[in-house]
């Protein structure tokens, strides 16, 4: 009976992260069966999804969308990684200085890539990796790198404006809630 009237606090690293994976093409429907394809991925936690993506400014790279709605890209499935003990405001906080390890115009397709970015994410929150499936192109393409054509390697950028967009070479804070549109979506082409 006396369980009931103590309220329980939520035990440490009780709030979960997630890795919501996303198709940039059809084919990944027969590759994903052979452990290959070409993904996008983003990190859920307390109810935002952040993703990284490019553009050509010295600003931010990493963006929120509601989970598993990123635009642009089919959304595959959504893989439990861990736990964190962060609340909403710490990773709020972590986010913000974040930002400055990921510029947009630092993207770079085998390198330092959406999936890149989950992976440091999710460890730094869990102690867990993600997946190798998921980044499993890149890492080929890296030791590929000699006979990939140049223009692989220069990241050509597209950008998709959702709402607004940064402009010009100024930082603007993160969107605090998924709801709200976000910054901005940035994919390659």
């Amino acid at each position: 009976m006396l369980c009931k009237l103590v309220p329980r606090k939520k035990k440490p690293g009780s709030n979960p992260v997630y890795l919501n994976v996303y198709d940039l093409t059809p084919i990944n429907g027969y590759a994903y069966w052979l452990g290959l394809g070409v993904y996008h991925s983003g990190v859920q936690v307390h109810g935002v999804e952040y993703g990284f993506g490019a553009h050509e400014r010295d600003t931010t790279g990493i963006f929120e969308v509601e989970p598993g709605h990123c635009p642009g890209f089919t959304f595959r499935k959504s893989i439990f990684i861990g736990s964190t003990d962060m609340g909403p405001k710490d990773v709020r906080v972590f986010m913000e200085r974040l930002a400055d390890e990921y510029s947009g115009n630092t993207y770079h397709l085998i390198q330092k890539n959406c999936n890149h970015f989950c992976e440091d994410l999710c460890f730094r929150l869990t102690g867990k990796s993600i997946p190798r499936w998921v980044n499993r192109l890149a890492r080929l393409g890296f030791l590929c790198n000699c006979v990939l054509p140049p223009s692989l390697n220069e990241t050509k950028v597209r950008q998709v404006t959702l709402d607004r967009v940064q402009e010009g070479g100024e930082k603007k804070k993160m969107r605090s809630q998924s709801s709200r549109c976000p910054i901005g979506v940035w994919g390659v082409h």
